[in-house]
């Protein structure tokens, strides 16, 4: 069964003929064309979908559509402000945080649901912070330097 949605991604307000069964992770990327937010493992297993709900970080793969209306989300998408990057983008690019880049989108947004609760973690709460998200490339040590770095920036 279908029915109509209004979803508010980045601050911008979208109407879309949803499938009830269909995912947050779905809807953004095959509907609404925001494809930063990657697609994986659809079992809530790797973070690479990440996007912030309502202020924390929700993995989209395991969240309906249809009970994000009225919430307000946001996506890798919504963070650069007029082709500016957000402290913690840049920082994952000073501090050579991106290897394969695919687990990035989902890891710059737990790392800002992180910092919007608490400015300046500890090392152990920003590996914390992180733990939902995989990464099979880097070692997360310059992952959660570069975290720590836009920390001290935000």
């Amino acid at each position: 069964m279908k029915r109509p949605l209004k979803l508010k991604i980045n601050g911008e307000g979208y109407e879309v003929l949803v499938d009830d069964r269909r995912t947050l992770l779905e809807v953004i990327r095959d509907q609404i064309g925001l494809t930063g937010t990657k697609k994986a493992c659809d079992s809530g297993e790797c973070g690479a979908c990440t996007v912030i709900k309502d202020g924390k970080s929700v993995v989209s793969c395991l969240v309906l559509a249809v009970e994000c209306e009225g919430s307000e989300i946001e996506t890798i998408e919504g963070l650069a402000k007029g082709g500016v990057l957000n402290p913690i983008q840049k920082a994952f690019v000073e501090y050579g945080a991106i290897q394969c880049g695919y687990c990035t989108p989902g890891m710059v947004m737990s790392a800002k649901a992180l910092l919007s609760e608490k400015a300046k973690p500890s090392e152990q709460e920003v590996r914390v912070g992180i733990s939902g998200n995989l990464c099979r490339c880097t070692g997360y040590v310059k992952i959660v330097e570069a975290i720590l770095a836009a920390s001290k920036q935000m």
